[in-house]
């Protein structure tokens, strides 16, 4: 079948004429177009994210291979999310002119390529250059997809389709390091990034056949202007600072505890092997259950109510893994993944779902928080942990999920506050 973006129009890059009522066109659970959508997306989160956290499962054995310390190989993952962090904004821009479906699929394409070189990096300043322009590449990915559903999807089923791309996102993630460290104990780490290579090739494939062409997609002249003006508009909404902060912060938490569990896991306190710490990333199909559950607690809850919840969780996992018994540490490790993904859906779907113009810039700005949160969380838990052990980054860990429960307090004093504003002009009235 033809692409969607080579059929599109000149002048209509990747999309067609929506009807007068945009909404009644949109897909929704239960349409084979809805299907292809969510499906397409689940492929590129386990494309992107595999790619994009292709070493983090390896650093025990690129510290030893390679003779660096912890925060020197942490770089290797920090590098590819500063890439992202600096790139998902100006990539939204360029989606805005030439398409979502489009933009994402030539991001897979080149972050694959670069993929396959990965295995030939010389020394570790090569492999930390190599991943920082991988991450920039994968930045077309969360860039793009955010505002490739909220356009296409019903506002009802947004939560629950951005969901399905999280829990992509978690499963590539997860499979990525349960592959590389099963690989990289039989054939090196090197091997091990190959892998993920040829992995990813096929889910980007998957991407290209189904992602379905898209009807409410309007291109927009890409002018610098226009985009700092959007991005000042954004950066004016409080809400939206809000829920970038606690992204950003969420995310501190996950990737200081996953950039640093490997080397806890295979040091002298439990000695597991490569393979056998790597498969403890199993422990992200339980990001899977409560991304997809998100939409449910958020509808029962309310937002900050879910996002008190998905704190509490991770810091309670937090305190377990703390402990010197192998169990009760991946007890906690699974109570962690839980609150991490259940809080990062709530605020990427409340990003979403505030904006109604500039949705890609809106999506960006909250990747650009989120993946620096990835990056300083890796090289400070890193940092913590060759000055004072385990201990030390669970510190730095809670002490993020307390200034996270702190913006979260905020909002709550602050809409109580308007909501009573609001009862005394009624009753003035």
């Amino acid at each position: 079948m033809p692409s969607a973006d080579t059929a599109a129009p000149t002048g209509a890059v990747d999309s067609v004429p929506a009807e007068t009522d945009p909404e009644s066109t949109r897909l929704r659970p239960g349409q084979a177009g809805y299907r292809r959508m969510t499906l397409a997306l689940f492929a590129a989160g386990l494309a992107a994210f595999g790619l994009l956290y292709a070493t983090q499962a390896l650093l025990p054995t690129i510290s030893a291979d390679l003779g660096v310390p912890a925060d020197h190989a942490s770089w290797t993952v920090s590098g590819a999310t500063v890439g992202l962090a600096l790139a998902v904004l100006p990539l939204s821009a360029v989606s805005e002119r030439y398409g979502r479906r489009r933009v994402m699929t030539v991001a897979l394409g080149v972050a694959v390529g670069l993929a396959l070189l990965l295995p030939l990096a010389p020394s570790l300043g090569w492999l930390i250059a190599l991943r920082v322009v991988q991450g920039a590449a994968i930045a077309g990915v969360p860039a793009s997809a955010m505002a490739f559903l909220s356009e296409e999807v019903r506002a009802k089923a947004l939560v629950g389709a951005v969901g399905l791309f999280v829990a992509g996102n978690s499963i590539g993630g997860m499979s990525g390091r349960i592959l590389t460290g099963w690989v990289t104990e039989a054939w090196g780490w090197r091997a091990a990034l190959a892998a993920v290579a040829a992995t990813s090739l096929l889910c980007v494939v998957a991407f290209c056949v189904l992602a379905p062409r898209a009807r409410h997609f309007t291109p927009q002249a890409a002018s610098p202007r226009a985009l700092a003006r959007t991005v000042r508009g954004h950066l004016g909404n409080a809400l939206l600072l809000r829920l970038y902060a606690i992204g950003l912060l969420f995310m501190t938490v996950f990737g200081s505890v996953y950039t640093v569990i490997g080397y806890r896991l295979t040091g002298e306190a439990f000695g597991l092997s490569q393979g056998l710490a790597g498969s403890v990333f199993v422990i992200y199909l339980v990001g899977t259950a409560s991304s997809t559950a998100a939409g449910r607690l958020t509808a029962r809850l309310g937002r900050r109510g879910a996002l008190y919840l998905a704190i509490g969780t991770a810091s309670t996992g937090l305190l377990l893994s703390l402990s010197g018994r192998l169990a009760v540490v991946i007890a906690g490790l699974v109570l962690i993944t839980a609150g991490f993904f259940a809080g990062h859906v709530v605020a990427s779907g409340a990003v979403s779902g505030t904006v109604t113009t500039g949705r890609a810039q809106a999506a960006a700005l909250y990747q650009m928080a989120y993946y620096l949160g990835s990056s300083l969380g890796g090289a400070v838990g890193a940092l913590a942990y060759r000055a004072a052990g385990w201990g030390a980054t669970a510190a730095f860990a809670l002490a993020a999920l307390a200034l996270a429960a702190c913006v979260t307090l905020y909002a709550t004093r602050r809409a109580v506050r308007e909501s009573r504003a609001t009862a005394t002009t009624v009753a003035a009235g």
